[in-house]
């Protein structure tokens, strides 16, 4: 025997063997549409007795391990059932004819067989046969599960008659010697009168009686037999069968401590004894008695603990089964399997350690040279095996060595499509999750080494899949989250891979969605640049909005009550840290300023970065960054301009790097800080240039207020001397000023200037108004130099230090620009020294500010 069945479990020992097989040309999809109906009859229970029969059906089995049943009767093939298609009268004696050659394949073992045709329809198929079943179609057959009933309580009479023919003791005659295959050459020409080989026979014989028993629902005669079995095996080291009959003693044991099975099928078996289906019970008559002629009792039940093993022993003599198949080099599919259905048993009783043991030791199991197709199911089984037991890590790594299997060398047509599967499946006992999200909260949980090296294989077998999507969207993970773990030279060979993908494929924000359901989230490169800080600034001095005021100076502004409610009060605290208490305007340009780090150890750039925002219609404006390599903090700007208006909220950013596109939003990146980052967009405003006939001042009269523009020019005037100062409004907005006011104020407190010191008319400016965008209007303000020099005799010190200046202050427009004129020099024709009384000329600081 070759190939192992590693799905086998303890309880399979109880089951019957059945083959289902095509013959001629099926389908695929009309074969296992019946196959799977055939497979939903597995146990049934007997008419006659309380006893339930147990079907294992398989649509492929290696006739040479047919060879084996004697060994365990559960290997044999007892039933075969064939189906085929048959449309013609002359094609029916062909078609039975292959019937007849498929039979002879299993022949010696069968008990039964049938063949289920369809298509026929007439004489042919109106002919009453016992081992063929005719139906119309696939679609119209409605009776096959009747028929597999009856074709299984076939088989059970003909596992009774051989129970009972092998069971009955019959003085005198010779008991045969059951071999397996590669025995018989070794007992040619022994002595077969010896009490030595007798005592081989009569054990071998009871450990086959007790597999017969087994399968045919006694499972107390089968513990019995079992343990006469072993005592007669052991006292003629018959080691290979008495490790069978060790292994069918922890089936039945195993049978009876764990009703619902070890395969994974839970509540699909049942221990003899239990109750039976109502229709089945239907069947019974009162009293009835079993085949064997006793009445069922309790008294079963006591015989059966009592020879049954405990779940500790189970596991012992498992251990000692196995070691005699190791004696074997020919058994080491028996020795395998056994290790498996042991490692099934551990996995019920929680017993990980010494499952692992098991594992262990199937492992280092040397088979004949498997097939590429055998090697990766082998590997597959041992990592589900692994995850079985709780041992995650190792279920990945056997998962993983099958995938690398099916792209080994030798293979002509390497299975890169099972390869990503397989390795996708091992991603879980790796703590590796695709997701990024996973990954941001800061501790890092599994082998990074193991996990890159993973991610790699998953970026290589996605490419030779021909799915660069995959690829970038893996390169693009494995660069964000193991970025911490990668050195110098490996960030610049994973960056050069990217922009060798991304060139071709460039990557996105859209999900892929992979073919068996899982979808692949984006990857968004939040860490290339790092942002540490975000704020919002507010606009220019000369564009920030303004609350208009009156002439006294107070704001004009609707008063409303204060009102406490309890139920807002805890949100007020959150909405009080994202909201920004300056506002932007609809149409002019925004900030937004970045702190940023670049951890790459070569120069980053960073392509169209803009922002991200919501609440309002916003142009972003992109920028170009190039950042130095393992550059500090490094402030960047980011501009936009809102085109409406209302609350909006910078969400985050978004960049290309490396050919990737990435949406970075705030509430995903970890230790930022940032001042809020909601802010209030009004209505566009409206905006006025001014400008003037006089040169500007070097030195500014006073430091301006914070919410004010000022700007120094300046005059020269002898007393009594008049000078007019033109000044030019310009809308330079989209919007019309509507409104113009002036006012002035003398910054001096000493009065030495008195009487019309300014004064202007405002008619023929007020009648250009509203004035519209782009237009300009001008209106003229005199200067009027009226000083007193009679009473101060500091006069020309006290000039020098101070002077008289007028202000004007807007209340037509929320928004205003002043400016503020100084004079800048003394004249040059000033007398050296002069004294009050023949001082002929003055310096005066004039005009601070006009606005429209």
């Amino acid at each position: 025997m070759s190939v192992p069945d590693y799905m086998q479990c303890a309880e399979d020992h109880q089951t019957l063997l059945v083959v289902v097989q095509p013959v001629g040309v099926v389908s695929e999809e009309n074969f296992f549409s019946i196959y799977r109906r055939i497979c939903s009859v597995s146990q049934l229970s007997m008419r006659d007795s309380q006893r339930a029969l147990f079907i294992r059906y398989r649509h492929h089995y290696p006739p040479e391990n047919n060879e084996w049943g004697d060994f365990q009767t559960h290997r044999k093939v007892v039933g075969l059932i064939t189906i085929t298609d048959c449309f013609s009268a002359r094609d029916w004696p062909q078609t039975f004819e292959k019937f007849h050659v498929q039979k002879e394949i299993y022949g010696s073992t069968l008990y039964d067989s049938r063949l289920f045709v369809f298509g026929l329809q007439g004489d042919v198929a109106e002919q009453q046969r016992p081992d063929v079943a005719f139906y119309p179609s696939y679609e119209d057959c409605s009776s096959v599960e009747k028929r597999i009933e009856d074709f299984i309580e076939s088989l059970f009479i003909v596992l009774e008659s051989k129970r009972l023919d092998r069971a009955t003791d019959k003085s005198g005659d010779k008991i045969p010697l059951l071999c397996v295959p590669f025995e018989k050459k070794d007992f040619v020409g022994l002595d077969t009168d010896s009490r030595h080989y007798k005592k081989r026979c009569q054990g071998r014989m009871r450990k086959h009686v007790g597999d017969l028993c087994l399968q045919a629902g006694m499972l107390q005669d089968s513990l019995v037999h079992y343990h006469m079995s072993v005592e007669l095996l052991r006292s003629v080291n018959d080691f290979l069968w008495l490790g069978a009959a060790l292994e069918g003693l922890c089936s039945a044991s195993v049978i009876y401590h764990y009703p619902g099975g070890t395969g994974g099928k839970a509540g699909s078996r049942r221990l003899q004894g239990s109750s039976l289906p109502a229709e089945a019970a239907n069947r019974h008559r009162p009293g009835a008695l079993t085949t064997n002629g006793i009445n069922p009792d309790t008294s079963t039940e006591i015989g059966r603990a009592k020879n049954c093993l405990s779940p500790e022993d189970i596991i012992d003599k498992y251990k000692e089964a196995i070691s005699y198949y190791s004696k074997y080099k020919n058994a080491g599919v028996i020795e395998l399997e056994a290790c498996v259905k042991a490692v099934r048993v551990l996995a019920i009783q929680k017993r990980s350690m010494e499952a692992s043991e098991f594992l262990q030791n199937a492992v280092y199991i040397n088979l004949r040279q498997l097939s590429e197709e055998e090697k990766i199911q082998r590997y597959s089984i041992l990592s589900e095996l692994y995850e079985l037991i709780g041992f995650h890590r190792k279920s990945a790594f056997f998962k993983r060595v099958a995938a690398m299997q099916c792209v080994a060398p030798s293979i002509a047509e390497p299975g890169w499509r099972a390869c990503y599967k397989l390795l996708l499946e091992t991603l879980p006992g790796y703590s590796l999750s695709l997701d990024p999200k996973d990954f941001s909260k800061g501790t890092h949980r599994g082998w990074a080494a193991v996990q890159m090296r993973l991610l790699h294989e998953l970026v290589y077998a996605s490419r030779r899949m021909g799915n660069p999507a995959l690829s970038v969207r893996h390169l693009c993970f494995l660069l964000q989250t193991m970025l911490d773990f990668l050195s110098d030279q490996e960030k610049k060979d994973v960056t050069q891979s990217l922009e060798s993908y991304t060139s071709k494929c460039p990557g996105t924000m859209e999900p892929i969605t992979l073919p068996d359901g899982l979808t692949l989230p984006p990857v968004p490169f939040t860490k290339l640049p790092i942002v540490r800080c975000v704020k919002l600034l507010s606009l220019p001095t000369s564009l920030r909005p303004q609350k208009m005021k009156s002439l006294l100076g107070q704001s004009v502004s609707t008063k409303s009550p204060f009102i406490y409610s309890p139920i807002i009060a805890h949100n007020r605290g959150e909405e009080r840290s994202k909201k920004i208490d300056f506002q932007w305007v609809q149409g002019d340009v925004c900030e937004v300023q970045l702190m940023v780090y670049n951890p790459m150890p070569f120069e980053l750039r960073v392509e169209n970065m803009g922002l991200l925002t919501s609440g309002v219609e916003f142009e972003s404006l992109p920028a170009a960054l190039s950042l130095p390599a393992e550059s500090g903090l490094y402030p960047v700007t980011l501009v936009g301009v809102p085109q409406t208006t209302g609350t909006i909220t910078v969400n985050g950013y978004r960049t290309t790097v490396f050919g990737v596109f990435s949406d970075c939003l705030l509430d995903n990146l970890p230790g930022i800080k940032t001042s809020g980052s909601t802010v209030e967009v009004i209505p566009a405003l409206p905006r006025l240039q001014i400008s003037t006939s006089l040169p500007r001042s070097a030195h500014s009269l006073q430091p301006s207020s914070g919410d004010e523009i000022s700007t120094n020019v300046s005059v020269q005037l002898y007393n009594g001397e008049t000078q007019p100062l033109i000044i030019t409004l310009e809308n330079i907005g989209t919007e019309p000023l509507e409104k113009l006011e002036v006012t002035s104020k003398i910054l001096t407190t000493k009065e030495k200037l008195y009487g019309d010191f300014l004064s202007w008319k405002l008619e023929e400016t007020l009648a250009q108004f509203p004035l519209q965008p782009g237009k300009v209007a001008t209106f003229t303000i005199s200067i009027k130099a009226k000083l007193d020099f009679s009473c101060q005799e500091n006069l020309l010190q006290d000039l020098s230090d101070d002077g008289s200046s007028v202000s004007g202050f807007p209340l037509s427009s929320p928004f205003r620009q002043v400016i503020r004129p100084r004079m800048e020099s003394r004249p040059s024709n000033a007398p050296e020294g002069s004294k009050t009384g023949d001082l002929s000329h003055l310096k005066t600081r004039a005009l601070e500010g006009v606005c429209g």
